[in-house]
């Protein structure tokens, strides 16, 4: 397994917190979701900040996964990943409009990476947690990743686990943490 280099981890998030702009901010975000991802065997990314045929969606991160044995064999070729590097947890709305973009797409997983998580509590189901909740109804299942989890990362074998253990509960107890 591939190790994190924690001065690149600390590199991206130092701009994420202090970059000039929110553009900036944000960009870094996606940059440290690629650096995640990429590092995972069998993984490529395949476009970035791509705009849909009508350009009313845009995708921040799409993945390549050639399932490899030692990365994320469980998860479909192409898998999403949309990235906000907000400091509040991200609302219902936004979570929504991702799941929609995932399903607009025909596709049955992807990806939020949230600075803060999502608006809600998890045991009561409300507000983003229970958008979540109905998109599994869907047969789409959405998993969230936190700058805290992304922060006990050393490895990719870290990340793989951490997403394992999502898709599980999100499954068996219809929650995301």
């Amino acid at each position: 397994m591939a190790r994190y280099s924690t001065h690149t981890l600390a590199g991206h998030f130092q701009v994420c917190d202090n970059g000039g702009t929110n553009q900036i901010k944000g960009r870094a975000f996606e940059d440290l979701a690629c650096y995640l991802f990429e590092t995972v065997p069998g993984v490529s990314i395949a476009l970035r900040n791509q705009m849909n045929a009508y350009g009313n969606e845009e995708i921040d991160v799409a993945i390549w996964n050639d399932k490899s044995r030692h990365g994320f064999d469980f998860l479909p070729n192409v898998v999403l990943i949309e990235c906000k590097n907000w400091s509040n947890p991200v609302s219902s709305i936004e979570v929504n409009w991702f799941c929609q973009k995932v399903a607009s797409r025909g596709l049955d997983f992807g990806i939020l990476i949230a600075n803060n998580g999502i608006t809600g509590d998890q045991n009561d189901l409300n507000a983003a947690h229970n958008t979540i909740a109905f998109h599994l109804m869907q047969k789409r299942r959405i998993i969230v990743i936190t700058r805290q989890e992304i922060n006990s990362f050393s490895v990719t074998g870290d990340l793989i686990h951490l997403i394992k253990a999502k898709i599980c509960l999100l499954t068996v107890a219809g929650r995301i943490c």
